[in-house]
């Protein structure tokens, strides 16, 4: 399990313990995280689980596949740090990761 926390847009916190080998969405979602929508149920096909990741923890994930990019073409508030919860899976290098949600999910 590694510690994963969720900032809302208006700085509420949520620290969630997320299994290892789950994606970072199911975790929100299992947790009941505002803001992480996953209407696609995880398959790579919505964006409504778009979160910033801070930029120290960029470099530990792995590279975003041409959907991914696609996708967050269309994402709301698009940073450098944007990534898709769904396609961000829990590891021990994870632990203590601190990502962002934007104000609102298409």
């Amino acid at each position: 399990m590694s510690k994963i926390t969720f900032i809302e847009h208006n700085g509420t916190r949520h620290e969630v313990e997320i299994a290892d080998g789950h994606s970072i969405m199911e975790g929100a979602v299992a947790n009941m995280v505002p803001g992480i929508d996953a209407d696609c149920g995880g398959a790579c096909a919505c964006a409504t689980c778009h979160i910033h990741v801070d930029p120290e923890w960029l470099e530990r994930l792995p590279a975003k596949s041409d959907m991914e990019t696609s996708l967050l073409e269309f994402a709301p508030s698009p940073t450098e740090g944007s990534r898709l919860a769904c396609q961000i899976k829990v590891s021990p290098c994870l632990a203590g990761m601190t990502v962002h949600l934007p104000e609102a999910q298409h």
